[in-house]
């Protein structure tokens, strides 16, 4: 059977595979941690600066890392503030620089990485409340951090894409600051279905339909009847009025069917959205773009964009 995988990436797969790799289920919370933040991932692009700072917290205060490209201006800068994947039960700052990296780099603007509390310790909505008080921290410094207010965004990879999603939702529910964008690297949106990429790919080597039960359970509990649209995005009645969308899935991610599902119905509710699916790779290409060309032309292409939207804004329909 020919392997659905992009060479670089399935020379991974066969390297995990002859290591015995467990799912992230098997190695538990500790174990994951231990193994995310382990890894070591070549350095990243030089910055101009890299700044850390603390927003004020719904609940407790919230660290973040502030990334200036050498591209960005000193005044009136774009900004994403941007919420690391994990599963919202690992990922740190330090263990998530490479990417922060490369996004400041493809897309020319300041990144604002959030380092938002995680289950099993913080349950639903901490991290939601962390994600939201990061973006209203953003705005009220902007001036301080040389970004322009109607130039900020928010984006997220994997949970952190499902984090800004909601972020995007409380922000147009609340009347909150204006988003200029929201970018999505395959955000989880919605708890585990049935649909045919998480049948073909729910035993993938990055992503099984386990552990993303068990992920889910950790954060939200185990009562998907008690869920709202903060917590899971796709439970939105309405998505119009929402910021422009940028949406990026690999063919392979057990999530995809899920997560186009929802792009679809943001462009239906008027939602400006850029939908791209990638080849060869699956859940987490953008955190393999170190090792794996594909997931480094997807940053690229994806980062362009960005800075595209963020030079010529695309105007959401009305709410």
């Amino acid at each position: 059977m020919t392997s659905p995988w992009d060479p670089d990436l399935a020379a991974i797969v066969d390297r995990m595979a002859a290591a015995g790799a467990k799912s992230v289920r098997e190695q538990g919370v500790a174990g994951i941690r231990k193994s995310l933040e382990s890894i070591v991932r070549p350095p990243g692009p030089d910055m101009f600066s890299v700044t850390d700072a603390v927003a004020d917290g719904h609940g407790a205060p919230v660290p973040v890392r502030i990334y200036r490209p050498h591209a960005a201006p000193k005044t009136g800068a774009a900004a994403l503030v941007w919420y690391h994947g994990g599963g919202m039960i690992m990922g740190s700052l330090n263990s998530f620089d490479r990417l922060a990296r490369d996004l400041a780099e493809a897309t020319g603007a300041v990144i604002v990485n959030v380092d938002y509390r995680l289950a099993p310790e913080y349950t639903y909505p901490a991290g939601n409340d962390d994600a939201y008080a990061a973006l209203v921290w953003t705005h009220r410094v902007a001036a301080d951090l040389g970004v322009d207010p109607s130039m900020i965004g928010v984006g997220g990879d994997s949970a952190g894409g499902g984090l800004a999603a909601a972020t995007a939702l409380r922000s147009r529910n609340e009347q909150g600051p204006a988003i200029a964008q929201q970018v999505l690297f395959y955000p989880g949106v919605e708890r585990r279905r049935d649909r045919p990429s998480m049948r073909e790919f729910g035993d993938s080597p990055f992503l099984t339909a386990e552990d993303i039960d068990w992920m889910k359970n950790l954060y939200l509990g185990s009562d998907s009847s008690l869920d709202d649209e903060y917590g899971t995005p796709a439970l939105a009645a309405d998505l119009s009025g929402l910021p422009p969308a940028i949406i990026a899935v690999g063919h392979g991610d057990p999530l995809r069917d899920g997560i186009e599902e929802f792009g679809e119905r943001l462009r239906e509710a008027g939602v400006p959205t850029a939908q791209l699916r990638y080849p060869g790779v699956g859940h987490g290409f953008a955190m393999q773009a170190p090792s794996v060309a594909r997931g480094r032309a997807a940053l690229a292409e994806v980062g362009a964009l960005v800075a595209a939207r963020f030079r010529h804004p695309v105007p959401a329909a009305k709410h």
